[in-house]
């Protein structure tokens, strides 16, 4: 079965909540997906390489993404992903960039067969958030078939 991963990294838990509802989308799509803190992942041993799609989200705060985060960027570029499945997304309160600029580091630096944009939602339970992120999570796997 195709396996993914959706990593985040988050302060108040909106984050996680969203990574959960991807990775369900991505569920009723047929594909087997783990969601993780990016800190367990560099704790645990986990390779990215292991996994048909990749998923990465941040919180935004005081318009940076967490750090945990930047410095996951640096492992996952090693884990040469090129052509994989991708996508971004974070929880935010007022500016939201985090996942544009996770967006732009898996497209350009990555080389990531990305979604079509970032997920970015203030929280998963405001304005239709969870159909929105179970319909990206759908997206991802579609994609991740695709390119199997």
């Amino acid at each position: 079965m195709p396996k993914g991963i959706v990593a985040f990294a988050t302060r108040t838990n909106q984050t996680q909540k969203i990574a959960q509802l991807i990775a369900e989308g991505m569920r009723l799509e047929g594909y087997d997906a783990d969601v993780m803190n990016v800190t367990e992942i560099e704790k645990g041993g986990i390779s990215l390489n292991d996994y048909n799609a990749v998923v990465l989200g941040s919180a935004t705060y005081h318009g940076e993404m967490l750090q945990s985060m930047k410095t996951f960027l640096f492992v996952a570029e090693k884990a040469n992903l090129e052509g994989k499945a991708g996508g971004a997304f974070g929880a935010f309160g007022w500016s939201g960039e985090a996942p544009g600029r996770i967006f732009d580091t898996m497209t350009h630096v990555m080389k990531m067969d990305m979604a079509t944009e970032p997920l970015r939602l203030k929280s998963a339970d405001l304005g239709g958030g969870i159909k929105m992120a179970q319909d990206y999570g759908r997206e991802i796997a579609r994609k991740a078939f695709g390119s199997a």
